[in-house]
Protein backbone atom coordinates (compact mmCIF):
# COMPACT_ATOMS: atom_id res chain seq x y z
CA UNK A 1 0.00 0.00 0.00
CA UNK A 2 2.65 2.35 0.87
CA UNK A 3 4.33 1.79 -2.37
CA UNK A 4 1.31 2.85 -3.80
CA UNK A 5 0.56 6.18 -2.36
CA UNK A 6 4.69 7.26 -2.72
CA UNK A 7 3.87 6.62 -6.80
CA UNK A 8 1.81 9.80 -5.93
CA UNK A 9 4.96 11.46 -5.16
CA UNK A 10 6.97 10.50 -7.99
CA UNK A 11 4.18 11.09 -10.37
CA UNK A 12 4.18 14.34 -8.90
CA UNK A 13 7.84 14.57 -9.65
CA UNK A 14 7.18 14.71 -13.38
CA UNK A 15 5.49 17.60 -12.78
CA UNK A 16 7.13 19.71 -9.98
CA UNK A 17 11.15 19.84 -9.82
CA UNK A 18 13.21 19.67 -6.43
CA UNK A 19 10.12 20.17 -3.94
CA UNK A 20 10.79 16.92 -2.82
CA UNK A 21 10.49 17.95 1.17
CA UNK A 22 7.07 19.94 0.31
CA UNK A 23 5.76 16.81 -1.40
CA UNK A 24 6.28 14.79 1.63
CA UNK A 25 4.62 16.85 3.55
CA UNK A 26 1.65 18.12 1.73
CA UNK A 27 1.14 13.56 1.56
CA UNK A 28 1.48 13.99 5.35
CA UNK A 29 -1.38 16.19 5.47
CA UNK A 30 -3.31 13.95 2.91
CA UNK A 31 -2.98 11.04 4.53
CA UNK A 32 -3.89 12.60 8.05
CA UNK A 33 -7.02 14.15 6.80
CA UNK A 34 -5.65 17.70 7.50
CA UNK A 35 -5.42 20.20 4.89
CA UNK A 36 -2.65 22.66 4.13
CA UNK A 37 -1.96 26.75 3.88
CA UNK A 38 0.37 27.51 1.17
CA UNK A 39 2.08 30.93 2.07
CA UNK A 40 4.31 31.91 -0.93
CA UNK A 41 5.09 33.94 -4.09
CA UNK A 42 3.07 34.58 -6.92
CA UNK A 43 4.13 31.68 -9.87
CA UNK A 44 5.90 29.85 -7.17
CA UNK A 45 3.94 26.72 -8.39
CA UNK A 46 1.22 26.21 -6.25
CA UNK A 47 -1.88 25.80 -8.56
CA UNK A 48 0.72 23.66 -10.66
CA UNK A 49 1.16 21.54 -7.00
CA UNK A 50 -2.57 21.03 -6.02
CA UNK A 51 -3.42 20.08 -10.10
CA UNK A 52 -0.84 17.57 -9.91
CA UNK A 53 -1.81 16.33 -6.59
CA UNK A 54 -5.28 15.27 -8.22
CA UNK A 55 -4.56 14.00 -10.85
CA UNK A 56 -2.24 11.71 -9.51
CA UNK A 57 -4.60 10.42 -7.33
CA UNK A 58 -7.75 10.46 -9.69
CA UNK A 59 -9.27 12.84 -7.67
CA UNK A 60 -11.89 15.58 -8.52
CA UNK A 61 -10.02 18.86 -8.14
CA UNK A 62 -12.03 22.50 -7.95
CA UNK A 63 -10.28 25.64 -7.58
CA UNK A 64 -11.99 28.93 -5.94
CA UNK A 65 -10.51 32.37 -5.93
CA UNK A 66 -11.45 34.44 -3.71
CA UNK A 67 -12.01 37.76 -4.07
CA UNK A 68 -13.36 40.47 -1.47
CA UNK A 69 -17.06 40.09 -3.37
CA UNK A 70 -16.71 36.53 -2.91
CA UNK A 71 -19.74 35.20 -0.83
CA UNK A 72 -20.15 32.28 1.63
CA UNK A 73 -22.74 30.54 -0.52
CA UNK A 74 -20.15 30.62 -3.76
CA UNK A 75 -18.21 28.29 -1.84
CA UNK A 76 -20.56 26.15 -0.50
CA UNK A 77 -23.25 26.11 -2.17
CA UNK A 78 -27.52 27.44 -2.29
CA UNK A 79 -30.97 26.43 -2.36
CA UNK A 80 -32.99 28.04 -6.02
CA UNK A 81 -36.37 27.55 -6.98
CA UNK A 82 -36.14 25.70 -10.25
CA UNK A 83 -39.36 27.76 -11.97
CA UNK A 84 -39.02 24.69 -14.35
CA UNK A 85 -39.25 22.39 -12.10
CA UNK A 86 -42.08 24.14 -9.79
CA UNK A 87 -39.31 23.90 -6.95
CA UNK A 88 -36.59 24.41 -4.55
CA UNK A 89 -33.19 22.51 -5.27
CA UNK A 90 -29.75 22.44 -4.16
CA UNK A 91 -26.94 23.56 -6.48
CA UNK A 92 -23.40 22.26 -4.97
CA UNK A 93 -20.96 25.06 -4.33
CA UNK A 94 -16.92 23.92 -5.19
CA UNK A 95 -16.43 22.43 -2.02
CA UNK A 96 -18.54 19.53 -2.91
CA UNK A 97 -14.68 17.72 -4.91
CA UNK A 98 -11.99 16.00 -3.16
CA UNK A 99 -9.13 18.31 -4.18
CA UNK A 100 -10.34 22.24 -3.44
CA UNK A 101 -7.43 25.23 -3.96
CA UNK A 102 -8.68 27.88 -2.09
CA UNK A 103 -6.34 30.47 -4.20
CA UNK A 104 -5.54 33.88 -1.81
CA UNK A 105 -8.04 32.89 0.64
CA UNK A 106 -7.41 36.13 2.69
CA UNK A 107 -8.99 38.19 -0.17
CA UNK A 108 -12.26 37.48 0.62
CA UNK A 109 -14.13 38.79 3.87
CA UNK A 110 -14.08 36.93 6.93
CA UNK A 111 -17.51 36.07 6.90
CA UNK A 112 -16.86 34.46 3.18
CA UNK A 113 -13.61 32.78 5.20
CA UNK A 114 -15.43 31.10 7.67
CA UNK A 115 -17.69 29.08 5.50
CA UNK A 116 -15.20 26.98 5.16
CA UNK A 117 -14.70 26.43 8.58
CA UNK A 118 -17.38 23.76 9.32
CA UNK A 119 -15.81 21.85 5.67
CA UNK A 120 -12.61 21.90 6.78
CA UNK A 121 -13.22 20.49 10.39
CA UNK A 122 -16.25 17.88 10.44
CA UNK A 123 -16.39 17.45 6.16
CA UNK A 124 -19.71 18.75 5.93
CA UNK A 125 -21.79 21.73 5.01
CA UNK A 126 -25.12 23.11 6.98
CA UNK A 127 -26.98 25.03 4.64
CA UNK A 128 -30.80 26.40 5.47
CA UNK A 129 -30.91 24.30 8.42
CA UNK A 130 -29.77 20.90 6.22
CA UNK A 131 -26.52 19.41 6.85
CA UNK A 132 -24.99 17.78 3.64
CA UNK A 133 -21.77 15.71 3.66
CA UNK A 134 -18.70 16.04 1.99
CA UNK A 135 -15.95 13.54 0.50
CA UNK A 136 -14.22 11.35 3.15
CA UNK A 137 -11.00 12.57 1.05
CA UNK A 138 -11.32 16.14 1.13
CA UNK A 139 -8.15 18.32 0.90
CA UNK A 140 -7.80 22.15 1.09
CA UNK A 141 -4.87 23.61 0.11
CA UNK A 142 -5.50 27.13 0.38
CA UNK A 143 -3.00 29.94 -0.80
CA UNK A 144 -1.87 33.49 0.32
CA UNK A 145 0.77 35.98 -0.91
CA UNK A 146 2.61 37.25 2.37
CA UNK A 147 4.27 40.37 1.38
CA UNK A 148 0.53 42.04 -0.14
CA UNK A 149 -1.40 43.10 2.85
CA UNK A 150 -3.66 46.08 0.51
CA UNK A 151 -7.09 44.11 -0.03
CA UNK A 152 -6.99 41.38 2.22
CA UNK A 153 -8.68 40.18 5.50
CA UNK A 154 -5.78 38.50 7.62
CA UNK A 155 -7.29 34.83 8.62
CA UNK A 156 -8.37 35.06 12.50
CA UNK A 157 -6.77 32.03 15.06
CA UNK A 158 -9.86 29.75 14.97
CA UNK A 159 -9.02 29.64 10.82
CA UNK A 160 -5.06 29.58 10.75
CA UNK A 161 -6.00 26.60 13.72
CA UNK A 162 -8.08 24.89 11.03
CA UNK A 163 -5.11 24.02 8.69
CA UNK A 164 -2.89 21.06 9.62
CA UNK A 165 0.61 22.53 7.77
CA UNK A 166 1.59 26.17 6.93
CA UNK A 167 4.40 25.72 4.29
CA UNK A 168 6.27 27.37 1.79
CA UNK A 169 7.60 26.31 -1.48
CA UNK A 170 9.69 28.98 -1.93
CA UNK A 171 11.91 29.75 -5.38
CA UNK A 172 13.60 26.86 -7.37
CA UNK A 173 17.43 27.21 -7.36
CA UNK A 174 19.34 27.71 -10.78
CA UNK A 175 19.56 24.71 -11.66
CA UNK A 176 16.09 23.86 -10.76
CA UNK A 177 14.93 26.67 -12.75
CA UNK A 178 17.00 25.84 -15.66
CA UNK A 179 15.94 22.20 -15.60
CA UNK A 180 11.96 23.55 -15.55
CA UNK A 181 12.57 25.50 -18.83
CA UNK A 182 14.26 22.06 -19.89
CA UNK A 183 10.83 20.09 -18.99
CA UNK A 184 8.39 22.97 -20.49
CA UNK A 185 10.49 23.52 -23.74
CA UNK A 186 8.56 20.82 -25.67
CA UNK A 187 5.56 19.70 -23.41
CA UNK A 188 3.56 20.54 -20.68
CA UNK A 189 3.52 17.59 -18.21
CA UNK A 190 0.79 18.42 -16.33
CA UNK A 191 -1.52 17.78 -18.92
CA UNK A 192 -0.38 14.30 -19.63
CA UNK A 193 -0.24 13.01 -15.92
CA UNK A 194 -2.23 9.76 -15.54
CA UNK A 195 -3.69 8.65 -12.55
CA UNK A 196 -1.35 5.99 -9.97
CA UNK A 197 -3.76 6.03 -7.07
CA UNK A 198 -6.86 5.90 -6.36
CA UNK A 199 -9.46 7.38 -3.49
CA UNK A 200 -9.83 3.55 -2.06
CA UNK A 201 -6.28 3.10 -1.63
CA UNK A 202 -6.00 6.82 0.50
CA UNK A 203 -8.47 5.59 2.98
CA UNK A 204 -6.66 2.32 2.71
CA UNK A 205 -3.51 4.02 3.57
CA UNK A 206 -5.26 6.35 6.10
CA UNK A 207 -6.37 3.10 7.99
CA UNK A 208 -3.26 1.72 7.68
CA UNK A 209 -1.38 4.80 9.66
CA UNK A 210 -3.32 4.71 12.55
CA UNK A 211 -2.21 1.65 13.91
CA UNK A 212 1.61 3.06 13.67
CA UNK A 213 2.86 2.70 16.89
CA UNK A 214 3.98 5.80 19.67
CA UNK A 215 5.93 5.45 22.73
CA UNK A 216 4.35 6.81 25.60
CA UNK A 217 7.22 8.68 25.82
CA UNK A 218 7.30 10.21 22.30
CA UNK A 219 3.32 11.14 23.31
CA UNK A 220 4.87 13.01 26.36
CA UNK A 221 7.25 14.90 24.03
CA UNK A 222 4.74 16.11 21.94
CA UNK A 223 2.77 17.42 25.04
CA UNK A 224 6.35 18.71 26.60
CA UNK A 225 6.22 20.76 23.30
CA UNK A 226 2.75 22.29 23.39
CA UNK A 227 3.40 22.96 27.57
CA UNK A 228 6.24 25.21 26.61
CA UNK A 229 4.59 27.06 24.46
CA UNK A 230 2.13 27.56 26.47
CA UNK A 231 4.67 29.27 29.29
CA UNK A 232 6.41 31.25 26.58
CA UNK A 233 6.83 34.74 27.21
CA UNK A 234 6.78 35.81 24.05
CA UNK A 235 3.55 34.59 22.76
CA UNK A 236 -0.29 35.20 23.71
CA UNK A 237 -1.65 32.21 23.38
CA UNK A 238 0.65 28.83 22.44
CA UNK A 239 -0.79 25.74 20.91
CA UNK A 240 -4.34 24.43 21.49
CA UNK A 241 -5.13 20.62 22.08
CA UNK A 242 -5.72 20.31 18.55
CA UNK A 243 -2.74 21.61 17.34
CA UNK A 244 -1.03 18.68 20.08
CA UNK A 245 -3.37 16.19 18.48
CA UNK A 246 -2.41 17.59 14.45
CA UNK A 247 0.88 16.75 15.86
CA UNK A 248 0.25 13.71 16.62
CA UNK A 249 -1.18 12.53 13.37
CA UNK A 250 0.98 13.96 11.44
CA UNK A 251 3.96 11.85 12.98
CA UNK A 252 2.14 8.35 12.34
CA UNK A 253 1.58 9.34 8.60
CA UNK A 254 4.97 10.73 8.28
CA UNK A 255 6.99 7.90 10.31
CA UNK A 256 4.65 5.37 7.46
CA UNK A 257 6.20 7.30 4.80
CA UNK A 258 9.25 6.91 5.15
CA UNK A 259 8.55 3.09 5.67
CA UNK A 260 8.50 2.40 9.59
CA UNK A 261 5.81 1.11 11.51
CA UNK A 262 7.04 3.20 14.49
CA UNK A 263 7.40 6.82 15.53
CA UNK A 264 10.98 8.64 16.57
CA UNK A 265 11.23 11.88 17.62
CA UNK A 266 13.02 12.67 14.75
CA UNK A 267 9.94 12.48 12.87
CA UNK A 268 8.80 15.10 15.62
CA UNK A 269 11.13 17.60 14.59
CA UNK A 270 10.52 17.28 11.25
CA UNK A 271 6.62 18.23 11.45
CA UNK A 272 6.67 20.13 15.08
CA UNK A 273 7.06 23.65 12.96
CA UNK A 274 5.21 23.41 9.70
CA UNK A 275 2.31 22.07 11.91
CA UNK A 276 2.58 23.74 14.97
CA UNK A 277 4.01 27.57 14.23
CA UNK A 278 0.92 28.96 12.44
CA UNK A 279 -0.64 28.47 15.53
CA UNK A 280 1.03 30.32 17.51
CA UNK A 281 -0.08 33.75 18.90
CA UNK A 282 3.08 36.54 19.28
CA UNK A 283 2.90 39.10 21.94
CA UNK A 284 4.67 41.76 18.89
CA UNK A 285 4.21 41.71 15.71
CA UNK A 286 3.89 38.41 14.27
CA UNK A 287 5.04 37.10 10.53
CA UNK A 288 5.95 33.71 9.21
CA UNK A 289 9.27 33.85 10.09
CA UNK A 290 9.15 35.10 13.89
CA UNK A 291 5.90 32.39 14.55
CA UNK A 292 9.14 29.94 12.99
CA UNK A 293 11.75 31.30 15.15
CA UNK A 294 9.84 30.97 18.36
CA UNK A 295 8.61 27.42 17.77
CA UNK A 296 12.43 26.55 16.95
CA UNK A 297 13.68 28.02 20.17
CA UNK A 298 10.81 26.14 21.96
CA UNK A 299 12.35 22.73 20.07
CA UNK A 300 15.46 23.33 21.30
CA UNK A 301 14.30 23.85 25.10
CA UNK A 302 12.15 20.70 25.51
CA UNK A 303 14.62 17.84 26.06
CA UNK A 304 14.27 14.79 23.63
CA UNK A 305 13.57 11.38 25.38
CA UNK A 306 15.98 8.60 24.03
CA UNK A 307 14.49 5.29 23.92
CA UNK A 308 14.17 1.80 22.04
CA UNK A 309 11.23 3.10 19.67
CA UNK A 310 10.23 0.41 18.43
CA UNK A 311 6.85 -1.36 19.79
CA UNK A 312 7.91 -4.86 22.60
Amino acid sequence: MRENILRIKENMKKVIIGKDEVMDRILTALLSGGHVLLEDLPGTGKTVLAKSLAKSMNGEFRRVQFTPDLLPSDVTGLHYFNQKEGEFQFREGPVFTQILLADEINRATPRTQSSLLECMEERQVTIDGETRKLDEVFFVIATQNPIESSGTFPLPEAQMDRFFMKLSMGFPSKEEELAILDRFQLAEPLKTLEPVCTREEILEAMEEIRKIYVHPEIKKYLVDIAEASRQDGELLSGVSPRGTLALFKGIRAYAWLKGRDYVVPEDVKALAVPVLAHRLVLAGASDTDAERRVMEEILKRVEVPVEDWKKK
